[in-house]
């Protein structure tokens, strides 16, 4: 269910993420554990800000409660996409070529 309804993302998501300066985002499925893998660029100035601005809009909060049900969280503590300590873990990045 999860990769159908990514399939249809509502509008008002997608312009909220454009909205937080949020660019080239991709989720990856690995089917052998279930993990689920995000990327993207953001290309703003107050990071904290924007994801604040991203928990506030009503219609975001209903699409992650509706994702977050498809979901475990890797974040110890986290009750959900709005929680301020976030849903998805923070990997850090040990190579990058452009």
């Amino acid at each position: 269910m999860y990769k159908e309804c990514h399939a249809k993302v509502w509008p008002e998501v997608l312009k909220q993420i454009k909205d937080c300066c949020i660019e080239d985002y991709a989720i990856y499925h690995d089917p052998d554990t279930n993990i689920l893998f995000a990327t993207f660029k953001y290309v703003g100035y107050d990071y904290a800000g924007d994801m604040e601005k991203m928990r506030e809009n009503p219609k975001v909060r209903e699409w992650w409660k509706m994702t977050d049900s498809y979901q475990e969280t890797l974040v110890e503590g986290s009750k959900g996409s709005t929680d301020e300590r976030g849903w998805w873990k923070g990997v850090e990045e040990v190579f990058y070529a452009a």
